[in-house]
């Protein structure tokens, strides 16, 4: 009888949260980006590919693209050529960083993936499931612009591209 009573409960509970979630019209990701957007940024502290410490608060002052990716993500490696054109553009001004955070990947193939593709900005490759899960990542790729002042002004779904990013920065009132 105990197990009915605690199976009934457990169905009763899935139901009031599907009701909950239907009734304020977005599910999961979007309601998490939803919330970030206009909030400050989560946490992104780590040790690049390079051994370097990185943090995404000593970026304050500087607009920055948080990018989560995978090297086994199709879209991923569609998009990467795009996000070198972006950083490469801004490189000379330092007006915008850039910083990519691996999604469930191997370290050695991060590394790989960067030294055969390029990209010169730091790369967070290892113990990076807390941040994912900080900024409700659970699909690659996703990318956030940060404004200068710490707060997420953007969140992009999907590859990004150069023009995009471009145009998400003139919007918020970015120079460059």
């Amino acid at each position: 009888m105990n197990t009915v009573r605690a199976a009934a409960l457990g169905v009763a509970v899935m139901v009031a949260v599907m009701v909950a979630v239907l009734a304020t019209g977005r599910s999961g990701p979007d309601r998490m980006a939803a919330h970030l957007v206009g909030q400050p940024a989560p946490p992104v502290v780590g040790t690049t590919i390079d051994g370097d410490r990185w943090d995404l608060d000593d970026q304050r002052g500087r607009w920055v693209v948080v990018n989560f990716f995978s090297t086994t993500c199709v879209p991923c490696v569609r998009e990467h050529p795009e996000l070198v054109a972006f950083a490469d553009a801004h490189r000379a001004v330092d007006d915008v960083r850039v910083v990519s955070v691996a999604f469930d990947d191997r370290a050695s193939a991060v590394e790989a993936f960067f030294r055969e593709r390029g990209g010169d900005w730091p790369v967070l490759a290892a113990t990076t499931g807390r941040i994912a899960v900080d900024w409700g990542v659970v699909a690659v790729p996703e990318s956030y612009l940060v404004a200068p002042s710490g707060y997420v002004a953007a969140k992009v779904a999907g590859g990004v591209e150069r023009a995009d990013l471009e145009s998400l920065l003139s919007r918020a009132g970015a120079e460059g």
